[in-house]
């Protein structure tokens, strides 16, 4: 087995939940490198929950989550999910992720039956392909010699998402003054299953990548500065169209407003042939930290 299905395989796994009683779930963790539960995580994990209670017809097209507290990475999460509604054409659900006893995150979720009607999209913009643009795997082995050398296996190791990102906008770069606009390129690293549930679970996993950090290119701020604290406040996601999360898709981000330390972000996910799939928006910390004197 390739190291990209293994990465891919525990992603899957992260994302199965354990069912401990009906309506009650419970989701392990995964360190990602940061000193909190991954956002992408906690979302994926609860849309999964919310699914396990839902009839297969019916997909999720919204999802609207705060994220309350960081979660422990040495903690399980427990997944309580609130039946709210069944309705003839809709579903509603509510989730409270628990861990030691205090909720960390929440969300609500809608679920709708396929329903024919009218259909329109804005255009994906013009911007080079996933081909012409460089992997953050490939940007990492270039400056590998710089990271200490116990820490090297994991500044490497192979991730479940494939991050790809334009021409000259390497994450690893030293930050400039840029306009509140970001592409990057993304995809699971090998074939998924033909569960559509699944493929959205991975998708909500995705969309935390990358989206606050938008709000930070006018201000030429980087967490890598060290004076920088960010954390996602809360996020919002729409379903609009089928797509496969294994297959190439443009995240085209933009931060309309940052003020009183926090940015506001809006993300559209395209597939390559330029269809309009999924839309997210969230609002992070953006906390400058001043030297003390």
């Amino acid at each position: 087995m390739t190291t990209k299905r293994k990465a891919l395989n525990k992603l899957v796994k992260l994302l199965e939940l354990e069912q401990l009683e009906i309506n009650l779930f419970r989701g392990q963790s995964e360190n990602i490198g940061g000193p909190r539960v991954f956002g992408g995580q906690v979302l994926g994990q609860a849309l999964m929950a919310a699914q396990k209670t839902v009839e297969l017809e019916r997909k999720a097209h919204s999802l609207h989550a705060y994220f309350l507290l960081p979660g422990d990475m040495e903690y399980p999460i427990v997944y309580d999910v609130d039946r709210i509604r069944d309705g003839g054409s809709f579903t509603s659900r509510r989730v409270v992720a628990i861990q030691k006893g205090r909720p960390i995150f929440s969300m609500s979720a809608s679920f709708h039956k396929h329903e024919e009607g009218p259909s329109h999209q804005i255009d994906m913009p013009d911007i080079p392909g996933p081909e012409e643009c460089e992997s953050d795997l490939e940007a990492k082995k270039k400056i590998a010699h710089k990271v200490p050398e116990k820490m090297r296996d994991f500044f490497l190791r192979e991730r479940p998402i494939e991050i790809r990102n334009m021409p000259g906008e390497s994450m690893f770069e030293k930050p400039r003054k840029k306009p509140p606009y970001k592409y990057m390129w993304m995809k699971a690293v090998s074939k998924l299953p033909d569960d559509y549930h699944l493929h959205q679970c991975i998708l909500a996993y995705a969309s935390d990548m990358g989206l606050l950090s938008t709000s930070h290119n006018p201000h030429r701020l980087s967490f890598a500065d060290g004076n920088l604290q960010g954390a996602s406040l809360d996020h919002g996601m729409w379903f609009h169209r089928p797509f496969r999360a294994d297959e190439w898709m443009l995240y085209a981000t933009d931060s309309p407003s940052a003020s009183d330390a926090r940015g506001f972000n809006r993300g559209s996910v395209y597939t390559k042939e330029g269809i309009l799939v999924a839309s997210a928006v969230q609002e992070g910390l953006v906390r400058i930290i001043k030297n003390k004197k």
